[in-house]
């Protein structure tokens, strides 16, 4: 089945393009009042799994670094891939493209549907912090944002590619006693809708 190696990076692509969506998200932070900007933070992105994430947020060795100078902080990971039969297409499709530094064709068997879930945690020290984080996100989500892809450049295709947002659900963790908040944690669980390519061929 399987003769020569091939790798399209289409994953890592998905990955990539999922990110990005999320990477430039700023909380800014208001005077009591409500109406003097007084900090304005960048919010870093990386991926990582929420439990890694949270172990490496919450160690402290030395007993001296305070969770509120850690956050705001989000993360993103990749949690399964599940093969999509409705978005099936025919299996002898090709597809064509002209090289023109080989002068020759490339050709490609038609894309293989696969759904992607992916999980984005936000962890913040308050609610306000979360919220304002969060509404930078929903609004786009209706329930889905489509973005549009290059995934096989050497046949100059692109794809539109559907993130849907399935729910968001907050959690609280605690330190110390009950009255004390240390963090305030809000999971996105998505499914992106693309494709696994087959190798090209000239």
């Amino acid at each position: 089945m399987i003769t020569n190696h091939f790798y399209n990076r289409t994953i890592r692509k998905i990955v990539v393009a999922f990110g990005t969506l999320f990477n430039e998200i700023n909380l800014i932070r208001y005077n009591k009042a409500g109406n003097v900007e007084y900090e304005r933070i960048k919010v870093p992105l990386v991926y990582a799994s929420k439990e890694k994430f949270l172990t490496r947020t919450t160690s402290d060795p030395t007993l001296t670094k305070s969770i509120a100078t850690t956050l705001p902080r989000m993360s993103f990971e990749m949690t399964g891939l599940e093969y999509d039969s409705s978005r099936k297409q025919t299996s002898l499709t090709k597809n064509f493209a002209y090289n023109t530094v080989t002068e020759s064709y490339n050709s490609q068997y038609a894309p293989i549907p696969y759904n992607f879930d992916f999980t984005l945690s936000i962890y913040v020290r308050n609610q306000e912090d979360g919220t304002q984080i969060l509404e930078q996100i929903l609004p786009f989500f209706t329930p889905d944002f489509t973005v549009t892809v290059d995934l096989i450049p050497s046949m100059d295709q692109k794809y539109d590619m559907p993130i849907m947002l399935n729910n968001v659900s907050p959690e609280i963790d605690y330190e110390g006693d009950m009255l004390t908040t240390r963090m305030v944690i809000w999971t996105l669980n998505f499914t992106v809708k693309s494709y696994i390519f087959p190798p090209v061929n000239t």
